[in-house]
């Protein structure tokens, strides 16, 4: 009576395959084609990546000493206070 939960519908033209747990390899090549594609696409990338964090931390280090400056009262203006 009826069909299983796997085999509910019938699929035509699909095909599938798979592979065992046991044959597959987890990192294949991984020291010797993985390590040098990670050094050739970070050197490739580096000149995209780096000078906007480069200058995101200048124009944040010179925000911060300008907060901290203008936070100090100015000398000069307590000169003749006694």
């Amino acid at each position: 009576m009826g069909r299983e939960f796997g085999n509910l519908t019938r699929v035509r033209h699909v095909i599938s395959y798979s592979l065992s747990p046991f044959e597959q390899r987890a990192f294949p090549h991984f020291f010797s084609k993985g390590i040098p594609n990670l050094l050739r696409r970070t050197r490739e990338s580096v000149l995209r990546v780096v000078p906007p964090f480069v200058v995101f931390y200048l124009i944040y280090t010179w925000g911060n000493e300008e907060f901290e400056k203008s936070k100090r009262k100015n000398p000069a203006a307590y000169e003749h206070d006694k």
